[in-house]
């Protein structure tokens, strides 16, 4: 019998999903199709723009990133996302809780 990933690989992309957009956030401001090519080019993320704008719509609902339009050079206006004081904040609270896990995980796993 082969094993196949369940919904919890799913579920597990979806819960360091936040932490990847704030993540990149944190570095500079960044517009939404920015956000899905850097992340794009991690695999394991499996991450489309399908599920980045909705989760961009919740941050800022949240207080946890600001948003502006700006101009761009080269087509229509671009809408920039940026942490907040309170997004700054979280992303430090969920580095330090996901390398805590992370941590915890690899030791678990050792020997695998």
């Amino acid at each position: 019998m082969v094993a196949e990933r369940g919904p919890w690989a799913s579920q597990l992309r979806k819960g360091v999903l936040e932490l990847a957009v704030l993540g990149l956030l944190d570095a500079e401001p960044k517009y939404g199709s920015q956000l899905v090519d850097e992340l794009a080019v991690q695999p394991a993320l499996e991450i489309t723009a399908g599920t980045v704008y909705p989760l961009l719509a919740r941050l800022a609902k949240a207080g946890l990133v600001t948003t502006r339009w700006q101009e761009s050079p080269t087509g229509p206006p671009r809408k920039y996302y940026a942490l907040s004081p309170a997004g700054r904040e979280q992303v430090r609270l969920l580095a330090a809780e996901f390398r805590a896990v992370a941590k915890a995980m690899n030791k678990v796993l050792e020997g695998i």
